[in-house]
């Protein structure tokens, strides 16, 4: 795998490969549990976007897909703010089975916001998917249906994660210098 040349990126933590085989279990657990029925992935705009479509395209089932996007407020840099959805659903998700989709997981508020939200709306079933989890950033206890990686309290760039919007195209997951987070 050729790297490309960017001075802030202290590491690589999973390469494309390395991504590409962990995709794959994860997608041929979520397509044994949910054999029997159909799915409703739910991406969380926008770092959701790249590892959503690729899982889809390994699922055996079949899918529909919806989106939403959030926006957190905070009195503080770096502490936990309000969630609000700033983008909802386009199609109810009373009665289906939601597989909500992440692209990283670390403090769990957010997630724990909006599975609650979700399961408020009906679903026949709701579960929590991400590609990565920061659980030693862990404030509120969540239940991790499917995860990718478990990764380390480090800021990361790649596969939908950024950098100031940058970075979300690549196939790998970088470890930014500590200067540069």
């Amino acid at each position: 795998m050729k790297t490309p040349a960017m001075p802030m990126l202290d590491r690589v933590l999973f390469t494309e490969d390395e991504i590409r085989a962990s995709l794959l279990e994860v997608a041929a657990r979520i397509s044994d549990r949910y054999k029997d029925g159909n799915l409703k992935l739910i991406g969380v705009l926008k770092g959701s976007v790249f590892f959503l479509t690729a899982l889809a395209r390994e699922l055996t089932i079949p899918v529909k897909i919806d989106f939403l996007a959030i926006s957190s407020f905070s009195n503080r840099s770096g502490a936990p703010g309000v969630v609000r959805i700033a983008k909802d659903l386009d199609e109810s998700i009373e009665g289906e089975d939601v597989l909500l989709v992440e692209d990283i997981v670390d403090t769990g508020f957010t997630a724990r916001y909006l599975l609650q939200t979700l399961a408020g709306r009906g679903p026949n079933s709701i579960a929590l998917c991400t590609m990565l989890d920061r659980s030693a950033r862990r404030i509120v206890p969540l239940q991790i249906d499917f995860r990718c990686f478990e990764i380390p309290d480090r800021f990361v760039i790649g596969c939908g994660l950024d950098y100031k919007q940058l970075y979300r195209n690549l196939n790998f997951i970088g470890v930014l210098k500590p200067d540069q987070a």
